[in-house]
């Protein structure tokens, strides 16, 4: 696309050469790399070098989305910096604050909505190929994660269960169980993985389109974390099938299992069953088993 195009775009950072990169990064698939760098003031060799670096502003983000997420996503920068304050004793100037909210695309739901962004829509310029090809075997922990969301379905009443495993061992990183199918249920359980598991960079996360994984604010953590975002191809759920296969699984054995009588009570099941999973059940299919079991598998 032309230059033209590209300075059309909002907020264009005019800040550190990080942020730049940032910006580039999420838009990489939308316009060429040397139009970008050439609006941007930057060189394809600074690019280059920054582009893998982990991000200084990602634990500030963490703070700063506790805070928003405590507001009920009402909170602008101005009420977060004072909530920074308030919660951890933390000054952090109001352009720093309002610089990783742009970032990270935290923004209030009802500036979304003014801005006819719809919260459920699936980003398309955001899809990414699918790097594994139904190749779904690595030599190692932390190498391939595979991750998705399914309903938790009692008497007409739902909840949500997002959950990561590691295709080395089918081990669960991380899960996180709402009331919500929304970004935060998905941000919320990367971002309990990348707390777990320190060494990830070039790692591969790989998950179907769902409007989650299309979104600006998980593009920008796994990119500023060094993650490679991997997508099945559209309706293709052979494509994802370990996490198919596991859902299918924790449901087969909690479900249908169980005289279940509400949904809470299914709810405190999955959570027993997954601890279950992590620690004791056994796994006959796969051949790459960890001798000892650790904190991190609890």
């Amino acid at each position: 696309r032309k230059i033209w195009n590209i300075k059309k775009i909002p907020d264009l950072p005019q800040g550190t050469t990080r942020e730049k990169v940032t910006f580039i990064n999420l838009y990489r698939d939308n316009y060429k790399l040397y139009n970008m760098c050439a609006v941007l003031n930057i060189s394809p060799k600074t690019y280059y070098k920054y582009r893998n670096k982990e991000d200084p502003d990602y634990y500030d983000y963490l703070i700063i989305k506790e805070i928003f997420d405590d507001s009920k996503g009402t909170y602008g920068y101005r009420r977060i910096v004072e909530g920074l304050l308030l919660k951890y004793g933390v000054v952090m100037n109001g352009k720093k604050v309002l610089r990783i909210m742009k970032k990270y695309n935290l923004m209030a739901e009802y500036i979304r909505k003014s801005k006819k962004k719809n919260k459920n829509e699936r980003i398309e310029d955001n899809v990414k190929p699918n790097l594994l090809n139904r190749n779904f075997t690595t030599g190692a922990l932390n190498k391939v994660w595979d991750t998705d969301v399914t309903y938790l379905i009692f008497k007409g009443t739902r909840a949500y269960l997002s959950t990561i495993i590691d295709l080395y061992d089918r081990h669960v990183v991380a899960y996180k169980i709402s009331k919500h199918n929304d970004n935060k249920l998905v941000m919320d359980t990367l971002n309990e993985a990348l707390d777990k598991e320190k060494d990830v960079h070039g790692l591969i996360i790989h998950s179907d389109q769902g409007f989650q994984y299309t979104s600006y604010e998980y593009k920008a953590i796994c990119e500023s974390n060094g993650i490679q975002i991997s997508m099945s191809r559209k309706g293709t759920p052979i494509d994802d099938s370990p996490i198919e296969s596991w859902h299918a699984l924790l449901k087969k054995e909690t479900l249908y299992n169980n005289n279940i009588t509400s949904l809470q009570e299914y709810i405190q099941l999955v959570e027993e069953w997954i601890l279950f999973y992590n620690t004791i059940r056994l796994k006959s299919k796969i051949k790459k088993k960890r001798k000892t079991y650790t904190k991190r598998e609890k």
